[in-house]
């Protein structure tokens, strides 16, 4: 029998730290995703709705992530996180007031947008993977699955209130004010992380010899089973989560949506998302590999559909179905990699993660940028919607899904006594100690 409080759906808030996080990412998020809308409805407004100078941009912010969160994930498992993260969101702050600046001043040009871009993806290469690693260490293994599923949740509330307030705030005020905003809302997370009780984190033991990148990637190719799930989340990200491309094109070219209608249908995908967050609360366990391949299939049919919506109203609707779709795929995914992974690799597994999730987005905005100059936004959600069903149903084949046994689950306090039991002789190593699977 589960203990009425161990069942609560938000039992991690109860550990002051992540309690402070959260609060302080909510607030940042929520500024983030206001300058997320400011920024494309800046780039569309210089440009004449330019969807390749749209896609460039997002190209450019992006592109740091692939190539180097992999980097950022060993910083992750070498050093303090909480510093870390401090300076990360320091950078980020400086740089949105400086882009505000210039949008104030009037003096912002497309060249200024890219490098603010260029330099945001660069932080966010080393923020990411920290932010998913430290997540651990705010809570500890057993409350880790609750800790993520309400960290998707928080960041779905800022998505639902972000763009819903920027939508309003560029009609009054212009975009200058909105970027202003955002920079200053990275204070709240540098305040949480400042007020944190170091002494309560539960930190991982620092590595005894070096920690190379290469040998996170090794750990990784020794793991079919998590190897499907990120090849599953490569497909649909590098095809059907261009949404930040996708969305301001449908609102300008297909509905000639003003500034506040553009926000609503941002709204709707991230109100779906939200909704979905709290659904995955109540996870304990690790994900099956065929649950994280469904939920790919669902997100790929919904997206396509919503290429085909005769309306404003049914778009509004089936974003909201297509944003919950996409976050409970992406939450299944991040558990199923998460959860099987040993707390000494966690760092670099996570950035891999992050590195295909994000990092395929440079690649699939310029795809999708092309083709939406070519034959209009619904047909960029129409492709990126089929090309993530066939990559769904090529994880079904026998062959994709042929990993062997399921490792059991694992507790990562646990691991240092069982790695030691691993040592005695005659003991096989399984998945998550490092070494082959070997069953039994």
């Amino acid at each position: 029998m589960i203990p009425a409080a161990a069942a609560h759906p938000f039992r991690a808030l109860g550990v002051r730290n992540f309690r402070l996080f959260a609060l302080g990412q909510v607030v940042s998020v929520a500024g983030t995703w206001m300058s997320v809308v400011a920024q494309d409805w800046l780039v569309l407004g210089l440009t004449g709705n330019s969807a390749t100078a749209l896609g460039t941009v997002t190209a450019l912010q992006f592109t740091p992530v692939l190539l180097c969160t992999l980097y950022g994930g060993r910083l992750a498992d070498r050093h303090d996180k909480r510093t870390l993260l401090t300076a990360a969101n320091l950078v980020s702050g400086l740089l949105a007031l400086l882009l505000a600046v210039l949008v104030l001043s009037g003096g912002v040009s497309l060249a200024h947008i890219n490098l603010f871009a260029l330099g945001l993806g660069l932080v966010n290469s080393v923020e990411v993977p920290t932010r998913m690693a430290f997540i651990g260490e705010l809570v500890g293994p057993e409350l880790l699955p609750n800790a993520s599923a309400l960290s998707a949740a928080y960041f779905s509330v800022a998505r639902v209130a972000g763009p819903a307030v920027a939508g309003l705030l560029i009609s009054v005020a212009g975009t200058g004010w909105v970027l202003l905003l955002n920079g200053l809302s990275y204070a709240a997370t540098v305040l949480a992380l400042r007020r944190m009780r170091p002494d309560e984190l539960h930190r991982v033991a620092e590595p005894a010899g070096r920690v190379r990148v290469a040998d996170g990637l090794r750990y990784v190719r020794s793991r079919p089973d998590l190897m499907v799930p990120l090849a599953l989340v490569a497909g649909v990200g590098l095809f059907g989560l261009n949404f930040q491309l996708t969305l301001p094109l449908l609102a300008k070219t297909v509905f000639h949506a003003d500034a506040a209608s553009f926000g609503l249908l941002t709204t709707a995908f991230a109100a779906g998302s939200l909704v979905a967050a709290f659904l995955t609360t109540a996870r304990r366990t690790r994900p099956s590999a065929r649950l994280v391949t469904v939920a790919a299939l669902v997100f790929a049919a919904l997206e396509t559909a919503t290429g085909w919506a005769p309306g404003y109203a049914a778009a509004v609707v089936l974003l909201f179905l297509t944003g919950g779709a996409s976050l409970y795929f992406a939450q299944a995914a991040n558990h199923r990699v998460q959860l099987g992974s040993d707390s000494r690799f966690r760092g670099r597994v996570l950035a891999l993660y992050a590195l295909i999730l994000q990092g395929s987005t440079p690649l699939g905005a310029l795809l999708v940028a092309r083709i939406g100059a070519e034959w209009g936004a619904r047909a960029c959600l129409v492709a990126g919607g089929l090309a993530s069903l066939l990559v769904g149903l090529g994880a079904l084949c026998p062959r994709a899904g042929r990993s062997g046994p399921e490792p059991p689950e694992r507790d990562a306090a646990a691991e240092p006594a069982r790695r030691q039991r691993s040592r005695s002789p005659g003991r096989r190593r399984d998945p998550a100690d490092g070494g082959p699977w070997t069953g039994g």
